[in-house]
This record gives structure tokens, sequence and C-alpha cells, in this order.
């Protein structure tokens, strides 16, 4: 049977379904000529080439819905994630990306229509374009359609990231269509107020969308844009994006592997308990919560698996992300994600955009929980059995690493206030685990109040 996926409603052009547990997307008769040209003009294979677009191939079966003209099975992105999960230099990847593959669309007289970041995926630290039907013919002397959503997914964020606060981000996820411009005018630091990428692209652009609400009712006839003019724009819009920075090293974490109270030895320990279960298992796609800037997230990616590496912290992901960058690496995907409030569900119905836990639920096969448990514990007060709940919801298999109170990282988090946690013990917590999990394997790390611990889903 049939099943629209819930992202996929909007565009009359099409849509994405399932059926048997397979992802298609149909393309309406209406898109007819906007996917003859893209497949007819080269820029497909151009963008396919050069990795910026996801292939797909036609099929026959299914027939699709009402108004089908051709079924498309595209290749799927490993782990769908959201631009408010996105570090400062993720967003800013995304962005020029999206600039880049509007430059090649017009070489072959074609434009992107939508420029929504939610068209853009990341497949480890490569961003890759996943909205086939974006694309129209370009109309000599029509402005960029997409002009204000990229302004409003893009530019606005990453203003509001480097200027201000990289938490900034979350207020993406308030408006998923974009964030507006004239918020972003008001918050933005005074001295961005001239800057000409702001001065152009955000305020006279939100006085331009005023003006233009305040005439509604007038019918106007539409501005006519040169291919040089809306060149210029692009490359006013990349440059600007190009400036724009954020240095990650003031955060609360990203510093932490330089502060930690491992022993040499204490954390090669780990690291091998780690690889070894990895080796064990093989798994197809692992979650590490709390992964801070990925150092074990790398040791299950040499083991064949695609990682999720979540942190709370941006600079830590930030961190990450331009590692993996650096690497071209393709199966560690860093993401901004707080477990004491996981990304929810948000959009149209509370279903548009999948929360987190949805997304791993029945697809993680390992998560990684190491120096987390007393941070959700002791420094947020969540039970010790509510933390096995969260990871017995999210994979299969769990390495969790259980510090002790008598470790120094946990004596300070107790430093500053009273100890109202009897039940934190390995004791408390092995019967935390009761009916959710089995214990394959347990270690002590020498010379460190820590246990590794190896539990399986029941």
């Amino acid at each position: 049977m049939m099943k629209a996926h819930p992202s996929s409603f909007r565009d009359p052009l099409g849509f994405m379904f399932e059926q048997d547990g397979v992802l298609y997307r149909q393309v309406n008769e209406s898109c007819r000529t906007n996917y003859e040209g893209l497949m007819g003009s080269g820029l497909y294979d151009e963008l396919v080439a050069k990795q910026l677009l996801v292939p797909h191939v036609e099929v026959d079966a299914p027939r699709g819905g009402a108004g089908a003209w051709r079924i498309l099975k595209p290749d799927l992105v490993p782990f769908i994630s959201y631009p408010y999960e996105w570090s400062f230099s993720q967003l800013k990847k995304a962005a020029l990306t999206t600039l880049r593959i509007q430059r090649i669309a017009l070489k072959h007289d074609m434009s992107l229509r939508d420029s929504s970041a939610f068209n853009v995926q990341f497949i480890g630290a490569r961003p890759v374009f996943i909205d086939t039907l974006s694309f129209e013919r370009s109309i000599e002397g029509r402005p960029w359609v997409g002009y204000r959503q990229f302004c409003q997914h893009f530019l606005a964020p990453l203003f509001l990231m480097a200027g201000c606060d990289p938490r900034l981000s979350v207020l993406s996820a308030s408006w998923i269509d974009g964030i507006p411009l004239d918020i972003v005018r008001g918050l933005a630091p005074r001295r961005y107020r001239w800057k000409p990428g702001f001065l152009t692209h955000i305020r006279l652009h939100a006085k331009a969308q005023e003006r233009f609400q305040e005439a509604a009712s007038r019918r106007s006839t539409p501005p006519r844009l040169s291919r040089a003019s809306l060149t210029r724009i692009l490359d006013s819009l990349r440059s600007t994006i190009e400036g724009l920075s954020w240095n990650p090293g003031k955060t609360q974490w990203a510093d932490y592997y330089a502060k930690t109270n491992y022993s040499e030895e204490a954390m090669e320990l780990k690291k091998r308990f780690v690889a070894s279960v990895v080796d064990e298992i093989r798994p197809g796609q692992v979650v590490d919560l709390g992964a801070n800037t990925g150092e074990f997230s790398t040791i299950a990616a040499r083991g064949g698996a695609y990682v999720v590496a979540t942190d709370m912290d941006h600079g830590a992901v930030e961190l990450c992300f331009r590692r993996t960058s650096a690497e071209k690496d393709t199966s560690i995907l860093p993401l901004v994600v707080d477990l004491t409030s996981p990304t929810p569900a948000v959009g149209w119905m509370n279903a548009e955009r999948a929360s987190f836990l949805d997304r791993c639920s029945g697809k993680t096969d390992l998560v990684l929980a190491l120096a987390l448990i007393h941070h959700l514990v002791i420094g947020n007060n969540v039970p010790l059995r509510s933390v096995m709940e969260l990871l017995a919801r999210a994979g299969t298999h769990a390495i969790v690493e259980f510090i002790d109170k008598r470790d120094s990282q946990v004596q300070r988090l107790l430093a500053s206030r009273e100890d109202i946690f009897d039940g934190y013990s390995e004791t408390g917590f092995e019967n935390a685990l009761s009916g959710l999990f089995r214990i394959v394997r347990k270690q002590q790390i020498a010379g460190a109040h820590r246990v590794m611990y190896h539990v399986q889903r029941i």
C-alpha cells in the first residue's frame, strides 16, 4: 500500500512515498517540462557526477497516485538531519553548495525554484541536494524565485550564529519556512548593520518584503533581472557567506579531552573495549550520544559503521565537522542534539520533520553512551531508569560507561549541590537495566572508578 511521506506534501509537482518499505518519488504530469529539462540539458548528469545531487532511477512500478507521470527510485541518505541540528560550518557548507548548484543550473538554462535548507542532506561531511523536482527551466529576465527562501533558510541563521550565538540555530525549528528577516535585522549585532552583505540581503531585503506586503492588494509588474545581474547576486551571497566565521574554542566542552582525568592506559582500555564490541556485532548504524569531537565515533566508523555523532555543545560538534570535512569523511555525521531535550517532531501535524529519537529507532544497531550517564543523572536529575529507557528506544545494542561517585568528574558535579542520588551506584545502574537490556559483557577500567558495559536490548 502506498504511504505518502509526511515531509513531502507541499509541492504540487510531485511527492515522496513509501511502498513495501521502499522510498519512491512521484513526478506529476505538471512537472514534465521541468523534469525533461533537468534530464535532457545535462544538468542532472553534471550534478550527479560532482556528487551534488542524489542519483535516481526511473521505475515502472509501483504505479503511484493521481497525476503520476514518472516514478523515481532515489538513492537513500543514511540518516536524515535538519538545519537546526547542524553546526555553523555545516550550515555554511550547505549554503555554499546550494549556491554552487544554482550557478551550475544557470549554465544549463535551468534554475532552482526551491532553495530550502531541508533540500540539503549530509552523507557524513559531504552535503548533497535531495530534491530532484526543485529545478525549473530558467526564464530570461525573471528574478531568482528561490532568493527569499535562501536568505531566510541560510543567510539569516548564519548571521545569527556568527554574530550572536550558534545556539540561535534553534530558531530554524520554530520557523521551518525560514527565519523572518525582520527578526534577524533586530537581533544581529550593530557591527553587521552597514556591512554590504547584511545591508543588501537582510536589511534592505526585509524592508522590501514589508513594502511588498503593504502593496499586496495592488497589481504590479514583476521586476526583470538580467542573467548578469542574477550572477552578481549569487556572487554577493557567496562572498557574504564565505566572510562569516565562528570560533568554537570557548564553548563548555570543545576542549573536553584536554581536561579529562583519564590516564593513557585507561583511555586505551576504553578504546579497545569499544573496538572489540564493534568488531563483534558489526553494526551498520551507530549513534554516539555525547560524542564530543568524535574520537570514539571514529573507532566505530573504522569498523565499517555509519556513525551519527551527537553532542549538545556547538563547539564540540563544530570541531568534529571541521575534522571530518577536512578528511572528506562520509562515514561520520556530526549533529547538535541535547539529550535532555532531543530534537522534537515539528511542522505540519507535528510530523513534517521527525524527532531525533524516531529517526534513530528501528535503524540503529549500536548506541554509544560514554562518559554521559553521570551528566544526565546528577547534572540534570534524570533517573537512571529513564536514561536506560532512552537508550533502549534508540538502539539494539549499547556500550555504556558507568562512572562511580568517587571519580573526580562526578565529584565536580556534586561539589555545588546536595547529593540526593542514593541509587546512583554500580548496583543501581545494573538494576536500571532490568527488563530493558541484558548485560553481554562488563569490564572495569583499571586505575579508574569506571566500568564499561556492553548491553543488548531484550
